[in-house]
């Protein structure tokens, strides 16, 4: 092959790589899941307070119904944009009779969900005391109750067992004050330092749970039953994002005063349907 034909096929060669989508286009930014329709999001690209047209708050220090320590705050000390990600941060501090301050953010009375795929890539928080969570509650809640109106917990973590997440539901008649939650642990490598997609997909019949897209749980009607109290999961929900401090679970190894403060760190939030 002479000079100017080799340069030729190098040239084409060049321009149909950079024709590749793989080339300029994030992996982040392309659609992992064809056929389905992206319903909802928060990419958390304007710096400030979070939106507040998709994200409330949740203010308070009355322990949660866990004993947990922290006051959650709507100051953006505790939750804030900063370089397209959202912080939600912990902090040892004394307010308002707590020593502790967090923030917990919901979509309540801005956007719920029945069924579909609900996924959040988060870095957690990490030390002995830390209990973050990217979780649902059903709509009714405020009307029925809880256990009564339902909860799925897409992710849960608890700084003293740091390299496992757990992917839980509770009802009425399968939840953790009966011990009989129906969920599931999973080991993650480095799940305080990197960023991993938590998600559920979520249908009329079960409800699967994925850490990076690899499925770890399912949990069927079929199995716990079709009535309100076993299965309250065909009503909207709507979504929370929080990092609480201490309390019934998160606290059981104590906590450790030397970490302060921490955050959970969110690159997104996305729903499908």
């Amino acid at each position: 092959m002479d000079g100017v034909k080799l340069l030729t096929v190098l040239v084409v060669v060049f321009l149909l790589a950079c024709k590749s989508p793989d080339v300029s286009v994030p992996a982040s930014s392309q659609n992992p899941l064809p056929g389905r329709k992206l319903v909802w999001s928060d990419e958390f690209d304007k710096a400030g307070l979070p939106d507040s047209t998709k994200w409330g708050y949740e203010v308070g220090g009355n322990g949660w119904g866990n004993n947990e320590l922290q006051y959650y705050t709507a100051r953006s000390e505790n939750a804030r944009i900063e370089n397209g990600k959202l912080l939600i941060e912990a902090r040892q501090e004394a307010y308002k009779g707590q020593n502790y301050t967090s923030a917990r953010l919901v979509t309540r009375n801005k956007a719920t969900w029945t069924y579909g795929r609900i996924e959040a890539m988060a870095k957690l928080p990490k030390g002995v005391g830390t209990w973050p969570a990217v979780w649902m509650l059903g709509k009714n809640i405020s009307t029925v109750g809880w256990p009564l109106g339902g909860e799925i917990d897409i992710m849960e973590h608890v700084g003293f067992d740091e390299g496992v997440i757990h992917g839980t539901v509770h009802t009425e008649a399968y939840n953790h004050a009966k011990k009989t939650e129906k969920g599931k642990a999973v080991p993650i490598n480095d799940v305080t330092g990197s960023f991993h997609l938590y998600a559920i997909e979520w249908t009329a019949d079960q409800i699967d749970f994925f850490v990076d897209n690899q499925k770890y749980y399912t949990v069927q009607k079929s199995a716990l039953g079709a009535s309100e109290a076993q299965w309250p999961f065909e009503q909207p929900f709507f979504l929370i994002l929080n990092v609480a401090v201490g309390g019934n679970w998160g606290g059981q190894k104590g906590v450790d005063e030397t970490i302060w403060p921490q955050r959970m760190v969110v690159d997104y939030v996305r729903v499908y349907q």
